[in-house]
């Protein structure tokens, strides 16, 4: 294990820093493919890889480079559509090409997909269900597929993990609702029976890990844990973890205008089963969401690793 080295696109972002965390605890080289790279560290720019390629030794490959879709800063605009399109399927491209560079060294190739491929029905989803365009994210997720598909000659194993929401205290959703929930002003959003798919970020980098490590791992995995949880029933153990009420709806009528084009993202939710997680083993620490968020402000549930 000692001396494998993994390049992590888009790893100074709240997923990477864990998945970096974790790998070198477990003895690997880690290199960070940024736009802004630091100097005097393993950090290289998007530019590095597109021009000489992957650092040597390179064993595998994981893309979570991608802009924040639903970052309130920003206007749902054409222009900000595109640099989230952009920004997903140009670096995965990107490392696609500099993986069949490489001629075959590369033993594995994963990338971040989501959940929003799937249709927002009565059925559960799991990796084998049909999947179409119908929207603009289920769109993405089909094209960012695509690009990373490798030629079989390479033998190089392509991965696609279809997140849910991750939950970790540090970024994505939690840092975004700890403030109004801590204050007691939190509750559901829309009516809360829709779907929340959500993974912790602990487990989340477990499974890229898992896939790096197991050769029989290659294909689709749905990231989600195997509970299958509503909004209202989220927001109720996310409370419960703060020791705060949540009694304040937010209603669809205020957020569409939050979130503009983006509110069926938070409104609606598919129901998504990790079927191909669970068969090949894979060990959930935080398998339901009342100990996913009591974990997030007890530090002695954080797993070892």
């Amino acid at each position: 294990m000692a001396g494998k080295t993994v390049v992590i696109g888009g790893g100074t972002g709240f997923i990477g820093q864990h998945l970096e965390r974790l790998l070198l605890n477990r003895g690997y080289v880690v290199h960070i493919v940024s736009r802004t790279p630091k100097p005097h560290t393993k950090q290289i720019s998007w530019e590095s890889v597109r021009a000489a390629g992957l650092p040597e030794n390179t064993s595998s490959v994981v893309n979570l480079a991608g802009q924040n879709i639903l970052d309130l800063k920003r206007q749902w605009t054409r222009a900000f559509r595109d640099l989230v399109w952009n920004s997903r399927i140009d670096t995965t491209t990107t490392l696609r090409k500099a993986i069949e560079a490489a001629n075959g060294s590369v033993k594995s190739f994963t990338i971040m997909s989501g959940v929003g491929i799937y249709e927002c029905d009565q059925n559960v989803h799991d990796e084998s269900a049909h999947v179409k365009d119908f929207d603009f994210l289920s769109k993405m997720c089909i094209e960012l597929e695509r690009v990373s598909k490798l030629p079989s000659e390479l033998n190089c194993r392509n991965i696609i993990i279809r997140s849910g929401v991750v939950l970790g205290r540090e970024g994505g959703m939690i840092k975004q609702l700890h403030l109004p929930f801590s204050l007691g002003l939190g509750g559901v959003m829309g009516s809360g029976k829709q779907m929340l798919p959500w993974i912790h970020v602990s487990d989340l980098t477990k499974l890229i890990l898992f896939g790096i490590e197991n050769d029989q791992v290659k294909g689709i995995f749905n990231g989600v844990a195997p509970q299958q949880t509503t909004n209202a029933e989220f927001t109720k153990a996310f409370a419960g973890a703060l020791n705060r009420p949540a009694f304040i709806p937010m209603p669809e009528s205020i957020l569409k205008i939050m979130f503009q084009g983006r509110h069926v993202m938070v409104t609606t939710g598919p129901k998504v089963k990790p079927e191909r997680a669970i068969s090949l083993g894979f060990d959930y620490a935080y398998p339901d969401i009342d100990l996913a968020c009591r974990s997030l402000y007890e530090p002695s549930t954080e797993p070892k690793f």
